[in-house]
């Protein structure tokens, strides 16, 4: 990366700048990325450190110095916040006494662009001999903290965005994302739901949004319904006009009989039952699952996803419409959205 002249500071070459180190940013991260090896995955270092977190019966400790420990702070927030105990242990708080607070059945993630902080592999030592499993995330394998660890996994980037490659820049945004795709895998690994993120997060925007009554959310206006009287071709068009995906098929006491989706379209295509003049119940799903108006956010949250539902009308005790939910009404994407604030 070539270093702009002190002079040169007018619009367009700031911008160039910046895209100078936005593209190196991103070469790091694709460095990254392109070490995953594409055979013989089982014995790939992302895949053996995730096997030695999913493992721990302890917490997660994170370490770092500098701009290394202020990515590691983070890391240690999001592991804690997706399920997996973690927090941030200081090297040198470390040294005077904090180590006191490890136990062998924790794990343990260092991190050193050089691999050979002073700070930090003087502690090593003593993180081993107290049985803790080592991850390291370091830019050098053959450095002190690489050769030391259980895991090294090789965080090491082309080159700095820094014009002078000094300054931590494209290192540590290769960490921070490598970081959090140990966090993600772990989330998969854990089977990590929205119902689990509620518990960790009361206050957020998507915890309070879970917590809240189907009746807040739900669609009461402009609702995609027929008579299940109605034709298949009466239904179609009411399916294109509806913008949900989805048609509900009401019987003559307004109780739901039956939901036509787009995927109830493609089915019947692929086994030649479409038939424009034909009843709609030919080809509807018959006593669709619903929502009840007692129901919160994170229960029908949790139900849609788990039967790969989009749409879910509400009804009453006796199947009556009330209201009808789209998965983005849910998570705040649709006409309802989340708390700015």
């Amino acid at each position: 990366m070539t270093a702009t002249p002190a002079s040169d500071t007018g619009p367009a070459a700031l911008l160039a700048l910046a895209r100078d180190v936005l593209n190196t940013e991103i070469a790091g991260l694709e460095a990254v990325r392109d070490r995953f090896p594409s055979d013989a995955p089982g014995d790939a270092p992302l895949v053996r450190a995730l096997g030695l977190l999913a493992a721990c019966k302890g917490r997660v400790v994170v370490t770092g110095i500098g701009k290394s420990g202020l990515v590691g702070r983070k890391l240690a927030a999001t592991f804690s916040s997706t399920g997996t105990p973690a927090f941030f242990l200081h090297p040198v708080e470390g040294a005077h006494g904090d180590l006191g607070s490890l136990r062998k059945d924790d794990v343990i993630i260092a991190i050193s662009n050089s691999g050979e902080t002073v700070e930090l592999n003087a502690i090593l030592p003593a993180l081993k001999s107290l049985g803790a499993s080592l991850i390291a995330m370091t830019g050098r394998e053959d450095s002190t903290l690489g050769r030391m660890a259980d895991v090294t996994l090789n965080a090491g980037v082309p080159r700095e965005a820094c014009p002078h490659g000094l300054a931590p820049t494209a290192s540590t945004t290769a960490v921070l994302a490598l970081g959090d795709a140990l966090a993600v895998c772990l989330m998969q690994l854990k089977s990590f739901t929205e119902k689990d993120f509620l518990r960790y997060h009361p206050g957020g925007s998507l915890g309070q949004r879970l917590r809240l009554n189907v009746s807040e959310v739900m669609r009461t206006e402009g609702l995609p319904l027929l008579p299940e009287t109605s034709l298949q071709g009466e239904a179609l068009r009411e399916l294109d006009q509806g913008k949900l995906g989805a048609v509900l098929l009401l019987d003559a006491e307004r109780r739901v009989s039956g939901i036509l989706t787009d995927g109830d379209v493609r089915r019947a295509v692929c086994r030649g039952a479409l038939r424009p003049d034909a009843s709609v119940k030919a080809i509807m799903t018959a006593a669709p699952r619903c929502g009840s108006r007692g129901d919160t956010v994170a229960t029908l949250l949790e139900l849609m996803e788990s039967k790969s539902i989009t749409v879910l009308p509400i009804v009453d005790e006796e199947r009556h419409l009330l209201g009808m939910v789209h998965m983005h009404d849910l998570l705040g994407q649709g006409s309802i959205a989340f708390s700015r604030h």
